[in-house]
Protein backbone atom coordinates (compact mmCIF):
# COMPACT_ATOMS: atom_id res chain seq x y z
CA UNK A 1 0.00 0.00 0.00
CA UNK A 2 1.49 2.97 -1.28
CA UNK A 3 1.12 5.96 -3.03
CA UNK A 4 2.38 3.98 -6.12
CA UNK A 5 -0.66 1.76 -6.26
CA UNK A 6 -2.96 4.61 -6.70
CA UNK A 7 -5.14 3.97 -3.14
CA UNK A 8 -8.68 4.62 -3.93
CA UNK A 9 -9.33 7.42 -1.10
CA UNK A 10 -11.97 9.81 -0.93
CA UNK A 11 -10.10 13.52 -2.02
CA UNK A 12 -10.92 14.81 2.22
CA UNK A 13 -9.50 12.24 3.24
CA UNK A 14 -6.50 11.61 1.13
CA UNK A 15 -5.35 15.21 1.71
CA UNK A 16 -4.76 14.11 5.29
CA UNK A 17 -3.92 10.44 5.06
CA UNK A 18 -2.11 10.67 2.01
CA UNK A 19 1.51 10.74 3.70
CA UNK A 20 0.38 7.73 6.09
CA UNK A 21 0.76 5.36 3.19
CA UNK A 22 4.56 5.52 2.78
CA UNK A 23 5.05 5.25 6.50
CA UNK A 24 7.08 2.32 7.90
CA UNK A 25 3.74 0.77 9.55
CA UNK A 26 1.37 0.63 6.47
CA UNK A 27 4.48 -0.84 4.90
CA UNK A 28 4.83 -3.60 7.44
CA UNK A 29 0.90 -3.93 7.14
CA UNK A 30 1.14 -4.26 3.60
CA UNK A 31 3.76 -6.95 3.57
CA UNK A 32 1.82 -8.83 6.62
CA UNK A 33 -1.73 -9.18 3.72
CA UNK A 34 0.49 -10.18 1.41
CA UNK A 35 2.28 -12.72 2.79
CA UNK A 36 -1.53 -13.89 3.80
CA UNK A 37 -2.86 -14.15 0.56
CA UNK A 38 0.16 -15.94 -0.56
CA UNK A 39 -0.10 -18.90 2.42
CA UNK A 40 -3.98 -18.94 0.62
CA UNK A 41 -5.59 -17.20 3.31
CA UNK A 42 -8.83 -15.58 2.34
CA UNK A 43 -8.77 -11.60 3.13
CA UNK A 44 -12.18 -10.21 4.27
CA UNK A 45 -13.31 -7.61 2.88
CA UNK A 46 -12.13 -7.45 -0.49
CA UNK A 47 -9.46 -5.26 -1.11
CA UNK A 48 -11.47 -2.49 -3.44
CA UNK A 49 -13.91 -2.14 0.19
CA UNK A 50 -10.26 -2.04 2.49
CA UNK A 51 -11.53 1.72 2.62
CA UNK A 52 -15.19 1.56 1.92
CA UNK A 53 -16.02 3.31 5.26
CA UNK A 54 -13.78 6.54 3.86
CA UNK A 55 -14.82 6.85 0.57
CA UNK A 56 -19.05 6.26 1.22
CA UNK A 57 -18.29 9.18 3.99
CA UNK A 58 -15.97 11.57 2.98
CA UNK A 59 -14.38 13.59 5.98
CA UNK A 60 -16.37 16.87 5.40
CA UNK A 61 -19.18 15.36 5.09
CA UNK A 62 -18.91 13.16 8.86
CA UNK A 63 -21.60 13.62 11.39
CA UNK A 64 -21.42 10.34 13.57
CA UNK A 65 -18.68 8.19 14.08
CA UNK A 66 -19.66 4.74 15.13
CA UNK A 67 -16.76 2.55 15.76
CA UNK A 68 -16.63 -1.27 15.14
CA UNK A 69 -13.54 -3.57 16.05
CA UNK A 70 -13.12 -5.57 12.87
CA UNK A 71 -15.08 -6.75 9.68
CA UNK A 72 -17.27 -10.04 10.09
CA UNK A 73 -15.24 -13.23 9.84
CA UNK A 74 -17.87 -14.61 7.96
CA UNK A 75 -17.38 -14.60 3.84
CA UNK A 76 -19.96 -12.64 2.10
CA UNK A 77 -20.91 -10.37 5.74
CA UNK A 78 -18.43 -8.00 5.67
CA UNK A 79 -18.50 -4.83 2.78
CA UNK A 80 -16.32 -2.12 4.41
CA UNK A 81 -19.43 -0.45 6.78
CA UNK A 82 -18.77 -1.47 10.65
CA UNK A 83 -21.96 -3.72 12.12
CA UNK A 84 -23.29 -3.44 8.06
CA UNK A 85 -23.88 -6.55 6.08
CA UNK A 86 -24.71 -7.08 2.82
CA UNK A 87 -28.58 -6.84 1.59
CA UNK A 88 -28.96 -10.48 1.22
CA UNK A 89 -27.30 -11.65 4.39
CA UNK A 90 -29.82 -13.76 6.56
CA UNK A 91 -30.57 -14.24 9.36
CA UNK A 92 -28.66 -10.55 10.77
CA UNK A 93 -25.62 -11.24 13.31
CA UNK A 94 -27.10 -10.70 16.83
CA UNK A 95 -25.24 -7.53 17.50
CA UNK A 96 -26.69 -6.28 15.03
CA UNK A 97 -30.09 -7.42 15.57
CA UNK A 98 -29.84 -5.99 18.86
CA UNK A 99 -28.93 -2.76 17.44
CA UNK A 100 -32.23 -2.76 15.03
CA UNK A 101 -33.96 -3.60 18.60
CA UNK A 102 -32.78 -0.68 20.30
CA UNK A 103 -33.64 1.60 16.77
CA UNK A 104 -37.78 0.56 17.69
CA UNK A 105 -37.30 1.52 21.18
CA UNK A 106 -35.81 4.75 20.96
CA UNK A 107 -37.72 5.74 17.92
CA UNK A 108 -40.10 3.37 17.08
CA UNK A 109 -38.14 2.69 13.57
CA UNK A 110 -37.76 -0.65 12.46
CA UNK A 111 -35.02 -1.98 10.63
CA UNK A 112 -35.34 -5.75 11.41
CA UNK A 113 -35.27 -6.85 7.38
CA UNK A 114 -31.92 -5.60 6.53
CA UNK A 115 -28.90 -5.34 7.87
CA UNK A 116 -27.55 -2.76 4.72
CA UNK A 117 -26.48 0.00 6.25
CA UNK A 118 -25.49 1.74 3.48
CA UNK A 119 -27.51 4.32 3.52
CA UNK A 120 -26.63 5.64 7.09
CA UNK A 121 -23.19 6.29 5.56
CA UNK A 122 -23.79 8.28 2.86
CA UNK A 123 -26.13 10.94 5.56
CA UNK A 124 -22.80 11.14 7.01
CA UNK A 125 -22.72 8.45 9.45
CA UNK A 126 -18.92 6.84 9.21
CA UNK A 127 -18.98 3.15 10.08
CA UNK A 128 -15.50 2.67 11.02
CA UNK A 129 -13.68 -0.70 12.32
CA UNK A 130 -10.68 -0.01 14.21
CA UNK A 131 -8.99 -2.66 12.02
CA UNK A 132 -9.81 -2.96 8.10
CA UNK A 133 -9.29 -6.64 7.50
CA UNK A 134 -9.75 -10.17 8.97
CA UNK A 135 -8.65 -13.44 7.67
CA UNK A 136 -11.95 -15.35 6.77
CA UNK A 137 -13.31 -17.31 9.76
CA UNK A 138 -10.98 -16.04 12.36
CA UNK A 139 -12.17 -13.37 14.24
CA UNK A 140 -9.44 -10.17 15.33
CA UNK A 141 -6.78 -11.83 13.82
CA UNK A 142 -5.26 -9.20 12.24
CA UNK A 143 -5.36 -6.81 15.32
CA UNK A 144 -1.96 -5.72 16.25
CA UNK A 145 -0.97 -5.19 12.45
CA UNK A 146 -1.31 -1.78 12.11
CA UNK A 147 -4.55 -0.87 10.73
CA UNK A 148 -5.14 0.60 14.59
CA UNK A 149 -1.89 3.07 13.77
CA UNK A 150 -4.23 4.24 10.71
CA UNK A 151 -7.36 4.56 12.22
CA UNK A 152 -5.98 6.10 15.27
CA UNK A 153 -5.06 9.27 13.28
CA UNK A 154 -8.62 9.40 11.42
CA UNK A 155 -9.98 10.08 15.40
CA UNK A 156 -7.52 12.42 15.94
CA UNK A 157 -8.16 14.21 12.75
CA UNK A 158 -11.82 14.13 12.91
CA UNK A 159 -11.57 15.38 16.90
CA UNK A 160 -9.54 18.52 15.44
CA UNK A 161 -10.31 19.30 12.71
CA UNK A 162 -14.19 18.95 12.77
CA UNK A 163 -16.90 20.45 15.03
CA UNK A 164 -19.78 18.92 16.91
CA UNK A 165 -19.39 15.72 15.94
CA UNK A 166 -21.06 12.83 17.41
CA UNK A 167 -19.07 9.95 18.22
CA UNK A 168 -21.15 6.89 19.16
CA UNK A 169 -18.45 4.20 21.26
CA UNK A 170 -20.31 1.04 22.17
CA UNK A 171 -17.86 -1.29 24.56
CA UNK A 172 -14.34 -0.74 26.30
CA UNK A 173 -12.52 -1.46 23.15
CA UNK A 174 -14.41 1.57 21.09
CA UNK A 175 -14.17 3.76 24.27
CA UNK A 176 -10.41 3.31 24.82
CA UNK A 177 -9.58 4.22 20.98
CA UNK A 178 -12.09 6.84 21.30
CA UNK A 179 -10.76 8.49 24.70
CA UNK A 180 -8.60 11.14 22.87
CA UNK A 181 -11.68 12.99 21.90
CA UNK A 182 -12.48 16.48 23.16
CA UNK A 183 -15.96 16.26 24.69
CA UNK A 184 -16.39 19.95 25.32
CA UNK A 185 -16.44 19.86 21.42
CA UNK A 186 -18.44 16.70 20.02
CA UNK A 187 -20.69 14.97 21.92
CA UNK A 188 -19.69 10.98 23.23
CA UNK A 189 -22.42 8.65 23.43
CA UNK A 190 -20.89 5.43 25.54
CA UNK A 191 -22.36 2.56 26.40
CA UNK A 192 -22.13 -1.37 26.79
CA UNK A 193 -21.43 -3.22 23.29
CA UNK A 194 -24.82 -4.73 21.67
CA UNK A 195 -23.39 -7.93 21.59
CA UNK A 196 -25.55 -10.79 22.89
CA UNK A 197 -22.71 -10.81 25.90
CA UNK A 198 -22.93 -7.50 26.74
CA UNK A 199 -26.51 -5.94 25.42
CA UNK A 200 -28.20 -6.20 28.62
CA UNK A 201 -26.03 -4.19 31.37
CA UNK A 202 -26.89 -0.74 29.22
CA UNK A 203 -26.77 -0.77 25.68
CA UNK A 204 -30.66 -1.17 25.63
CA UNK A 205 -32.47 1.61 26.62
CA UNK A 206 -29.12 3.96 25.76
CA UNK A 207 -31.03 5.79 23.29
CA UNK A 208 -28.29 6.40 21.21
CA UNK A 209 -30.32 7.28 17.92
CA UNK A 210 -32.78 9.85 19.43
CA UNK A 211 -29.77 11.15 21.22
CA UNK A 212 -27.61 11.91 18.59
CA UNK A 213 -30.19 13.68 16.47
CA UNK A 214 -30.96 15.69 19.00
CA UNK A 215 -27.50 16.99 19.51
CA UNK A 216 -27.54 17.58 15.57
CA UNK A 217 -30.41 19.64 15.48
CA UNK A 218 -29.00 21.57 18.27
CA UNK A 219 -26.03 22.68 16.70
CA UNK A 220 -28.40 23.79 13.27
CA UNK A 221 -27.41 19.92 11.39
CA UNK A 222 -29.64 17.53 9.49
CA UNK A 223 -30.88 14.89 11.32
CA UNK A 224 -30.08 11.49 10.49
CA UNK A 225 -32.56 9.25 9.17
CA UNK A 226 -32.34 5.96 10.39
CA UNK A 227 -35.05 4.23 8.40
CA UNK A 228 -33.16 1.89 6.00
Amino acid sequence: MSKKQKIILEPSWLKFLEDEFDKTYMQTLRAFLISEKKAGKQILPEASLWFHALNVTPMDKVKVVILGQDPYPTIGHAHGLCFSVLPDVKPLPKSLQNINQELIEDLNIDNRYTGNLESWATQGVLLLNAVLTVEAGNSNSHQGKGWEIFTDKMFALLNEQCEHLVFILWGSYAQKKGAIIDKTKHLVIESPHPSPLSAYRGFFGSKPFSRTNEYLKMHGKREIEWQL
